[in-house]
């Protein structure tokens, strides 16, 4: 049976948020905007069970709490939201992923009723996969871009199908804080490398990239070059990554000089206290330029689509580490700031209000009393050869409703098979995790005799 929430005061304090995030990054991004959409909220976490669930130590780093964080497949959400009250919904998940809770959410509300508000939208650049991802993301009740130039994109991909894109709301990367940048001063200048765990992909073009941090170290001496890395190994976040510069860098030789060194951690504090950021594509670029940080986006590997560097053409900031190594301090344009979402705070530190527009559609979607059943791009009329299976990966028919045995019953699961599942959950991401860095490079440099 459709379950149906009364009709109570949903404004204010008393809103009741749930996140559901299938990474680290995406568990940030989500909770972030959570709080952006709604001060003070009661914030339920979920963690949507998979290869890239983050670890209690990559949730400690991104520093984003919740008042209840619950691990859970697609379909035990879905059934969580038959049980709980909520509001609003941030989901902040990969295209597929968030698809397949919109047809679940369909089939548990298929006429008008007082259901969550369904929010999405993407944790970084979007410089891929760019109609794919979105249609996939149809039918939330707000699809968020970070800037105007993606509100534009998102617009004109959803009106090229002849799709509704009312949803489509302008804001902002929703971790873009921090104090202004300082100049160094008297301590040592710091130049921080972003690495990111699948841009490059070769093991070749990863060597290279933290070969010419180290030579810029070594050239120098005077500065603090920090290689800022996303997780340790046997860690997953948002994308695989079979490389991990950790193993790179025993390779080295010598090894790394004293002024370069491995570091972890939250990035706004990284940033504290960075003098020039130095990456191939990362979104780190985007927090280090709305402080005003000089910012490098490396052209040393081409400008490519593959890279994402290309998103950065016409900002000012591509350059090469020869560029780097000779001096230069890259300078952002003001006009591609504006229209990337990332200008940087006024000089008093005042935050802008990139969130207006959201919180406002937000009010009025909380003030019906009933909202229409989720209506995606995607049915089994307009893409029956695609749509089952993205359901199907996430254990839902095509109707939406779980598959049988996706939910196992309510009785509460006796402690120690509770305790057994789980121990052998992560044994297996262990051995998954162990075939990717370790194995699958192995077989294809054999395949490549």
């Amino acid at each position: 049976m459709p379950v149906s929430k009364p009709a109570a005061t949903r404004t204010g304090n008393d809103l009741r948020v749930a996140v559901l995030a299938d990474s680290d990054t995406r568990w940030k991004w989500g909770a972030l905007t959570a709080r952006r959409l709604v001060p003070d909220p009661h914030l339920t976490g979920y963690l949507l069970r998979g290869r890239a669930t983050p670890t209690a130590r990559q949730l400690g780093e991104v520093g984003v709490r919740a008042d209840r964080l619950d691990e859970v497949t697609c379909a035990q959400f879905l059934a969580a939201l038959r049980r709980e009250r909520y509001d609003v919904v941030v989901l902040a998940l990969v295209g597929g992923a968030v698809q397949a809770v919109l047809h679940g959410v369909r089939a548990l509300w298929p006429e008008p009723a007082a259901r969550p508000v369904l929010v999405t939208g993407y944790v970084g650049v979007v410089y891929e996969k760019l109609a794919d991802g979105l249609l996939l993301r149809h039918g939330a009740d707000l699809v968020l871009a970070n800037s105007r130039h993606d509100a534009a994109r998102f617009r004109a991909v959803y009106e090229g199908v002849g799709a509704d894109a009312d949803a489509v709301t302008e804001t902002a990367l929703p971790f873009l804080d921090g104090a202004p940048h300082e100049p160094a001063g008297s301590r040592a200048p710091t130049v921080v490398f972003a690495v990111q765990p699948s841009v490059p992909e070769s093991r070749t073009e990863r060597a290279y990239l933290l070969g010419r941090a180290a030579r810029h170290a070594r050239l120098h001496p005077d500065r603090e070059v920090l290689v800022k890395l996303r997780s340790r190994p046997g860690e997953h976040t948002t994308h695989l990554e079979e490389q991990p510069y950790q193993r790179l860098a025993e390779r080295i030789p010598g090894g790394l000089p004293a002024n370069c060194r491995l570091v972890y951690g939250n990035m706004g504090a990284v940033l504290d206290g960075t003098d020039l950021l130095v990456t191939v594509s990362s979104t780190a670029a985007l927090e280090s330029l709305h402080r005003g940080i000089p910012t490098a986006v490396l052209t040393d590997l081409g400008i490519r689509e593959a890279l994402g560097n290309h998103h950065f053409l016409g900002s000012g900031c591509l350059a090469s580490w020869d560029h780097l190594d000779a001096g230069l301090l890259p300078q952002a344009d003001p006009g591609w700031l504006q229209a990337h979402g990332v200008a940087p705070a006024a000089e008093d530190g005042a935050p802008g209000e990139p969130y207006a527009a959201a919180r406002a559609k937000l009010h009025g979607l909380l003030q019906r009393a009933q909202l229409p059943p989720v209506a995606p791009y995607y049915t089994p009329a307009t893409a029956p050869g695609y749509l089952p299976g993205i359901l199907a990966r996430q254990h839902l028919a095509p109707d939406g409703t779980p598959l049988p045995g996706s939910v196992r019953a309510d009785a509460p699961e006796p402690r120690l098979r509770r305790w057994l599942r789980a121990h052998l959950r992560e044994a297996a991401r262990g051995a998954y995790r162990h075939g990717v860095q370790r194995v699958a490079p192995v077989i294809r440099r054999l395949g490549e005799l």
